[in-house]
């Protein structure tokens, strides 16, 4: 259960950095804010991904892969568009 942990918060740091990554110009979101992002996409991705079935594969899951890093990418734009707009009111 521990290295579970630890492998997602990992995972979480790459695939928050790759969800970055993929989205088109620069986003106001901090490194911190894309890690817990990127956390939190991999978790929902891996939950997606059992509810379609592929939780376990053999080799790589790429398609578990995949979704995490969709997933992150929404994230971190829903996060940078909230941040941008609360940034303009002031």
């Amino acid at each position: 259960m521990f290295w579970t942990i630890i492998g997602l918060i990992f995972t979480g740091l790459i695939i928050g950095l790759l969800g970055r990554l993929f989205l088109p110009g620069k986003q106001r979101i901090g490194m911190l804010a894309t890690i817990g992002v990127g956390i939190l996409g991999t978790l929902i991705g891996y939950g997606i991904a059992a509810a379609l079935g592929v939780e376990e594969t053999r080799g790589i899951d790429w398609i578990r892969w995949i979704i995490s890093i969709a997933v992150s990418a929404g994230l971190v734009a829903l996060v940078a568009g909230y941040l941008n707009k609360g940034r303009s009111r002031m």
